[in-house]
């Protein structure tokens, strides 16, 4: 059998519509790993009376995850590399850290919305944050997302 050839123009047309897939769908995996985070946030935020978020509590707490979604694309590689041999040393355990620091960055941008009063309790805040978010996008995001993938 002959198989027909393509024209430049063809596969051209075929790789335009897979980049507006992938853009839908990337933009699809941010609007629901900001929402999922909010709600995270807001779980998180009941159990730590030291862990404050200013009223309208969703609003400010999508705000805050709009900000640690962006630190986390910015800021998370860099300090991540420069901080592999810690994290080697201690066999991962530094990462807390980290993810101490963006959540103190993202305090101090927000200003007097939202408010760790304790350093101490950020850490465990940090912990519960990493442990529900990773919870929730395993049972929840990525098979939503898979399912959306095979659809189309």
């Amino acid at each position: 059998m002959a198989k027909k050839k393509t024209t430049k123009v063809e596969t051209i047309e075929k790789n335009k519509k897979v980049n507006k897939k992938s853009i839908k769908h990337k933009i699809y995996e941010i609007i629901l790993y900001l929402i999922s985070y909010t709600i995270t946030f807001m779980i998180v935020q009941m159990f730590f009376k030291s862990f404050v978020i200013a009223e309208p509590k969703w609003l400010y707490a999508f705000i805050a995850t709009v900000i640690i979604y962006a630190l986390n694309q910015v800021v998370r590689p860099i300090l991540f590399t420069f901080s592999m041999p810690i994290i080697g040393i201690t066999f991962g355990l530094f990462y807390v850290v980290i993810n101490c620091l963006i959540l103190k960055i993202t305090d101090w941008v927000m200003f007097d919305k939202l408010d760790f009063n304790n350093l101490f309790v950020l850490f465990f805040i940090s912990i519960l944050l990493s442990i529900l978010r990773f919870l929730i996008e395993d049972i929840i995001l990525k098979p939503i997302i898979k399912r959306a993938l095979n659809n189309e």
